[in-house]
């Protein structure tokens, strides 16, 4: 079912979209194909590879969902402006209604506005003013239903204990250092690269296109793909970064309560 989920992910705007090319269309089976072989792989492996938190729900789930829901509503959109239906009408005035409102100066929407050519059609810059607004809407929306799931879940509830090796493969916990200490300065680091980064690619992409060529988002594909990334991953980064320090507080936790029980039976030294 998750393979399924992620080729369905990867195929949604070349089903949707009616100017798909051929060569789009093989393109996207080949790396739907791949991506199922490894979501496969990942998931029946009793070793962790890449995929962070993996035994531990719904963070993947979160994550899952909001990537797809941002992809399937600029698909809608872009499929409206040449086959208009009530359903691309809806999210098209929702889409342009939102990215008017999060377009105001210094914004993360405006310098995706500003990282434009001067030259850009007017259609094109409302297109990806729409498609900034509602994807990084969607980013919003679901670091806060994670945040509401770890506070009322008390997020990772597992019988048998966090198993850091199988959800955190990246992370070496004998590297050195205290574990505690690193998985919050890691947390850190990420909660202050996902805040920066909706930032921080806008205009690095206007510094660069004096350089080379910028890509081009007239592009509906281009378009859908490049706006989800810029909006997904500082969001997936602030997620990340949240759990790894909701996990280093139940390692210090557990290590207060180990300490408190060998104290009341007298094991501590004096």
């Amino acid at each position: 079912m998750r393979a399924i989920l992620v080729v369905l992910l990867i195929a949604t705007p070349s089903v949707l979209l009616v100017n798909t090319s051929i060569d789009t269309t093989q393109i996207v089976v080949l790396v739907g194909l791949l991506a199922a072989a490894f979501t496969i792989v990942e998931y029946n492996s009793a070793y962790p590879s890449l995929v962070e938190f993996r035994d531990a729900p719904p963070f993947n789930r979160v994550r899952f969902f909001a990537l797809y829901a941002t992809v399937f509503a600029l698909t809608v959109i872009a499929r409206g402006e040449a086959n208009p239906t009530t359903i691309t009408l809806f999210f098209e005035a929702i889409g342009s209604r939102i990215g008017e409102l999060i377009d105001f100066p210094y914004s993360p929407v405006r310098l995706v506005v500003l990282m434009m050519p001067e030259d850009a059609d007017a259609a094109l810059i409302d297109s990806v003013r729409t498609a900034a607004g509602l994807s990084y809407l969607v980013s919003i929306l679901s670091l806060a239903i994670f945040v509401l799931i770890l506070r009322g879940t008390g997020w990772p509830r597992q019988l048998g204990g966090f198993n850091v090796w199988t959800n955190l493969p990246t992370f070496d916990p004998t590297a050195g250092g205290d574990v505690v200490d690193r998985l919050n300065r890691d947390g850190q680091i990420n909660l202050i690269l996902g805040f920066l980064l909706p930032f921080i690619i806008p205009a690095f992409v206007k510094l660069a296109s004096d350089m080379f060529n910028p890509i081009s988002l007239a592009n509906d594909h281009t378009l859908i793909w490049t706006m989800t990334a810029w909006a997904f991953l500082p969001a997936s980064l602030l997620m990340r970064g949240i759990a790894m320090m909701r996990v280093a507080q139940m390692i210090a936790d557990q290590r207060a309560r180990a300490y408190a029980i060998a104290k009341a039976e007298g094991a501590l030294p004096a």
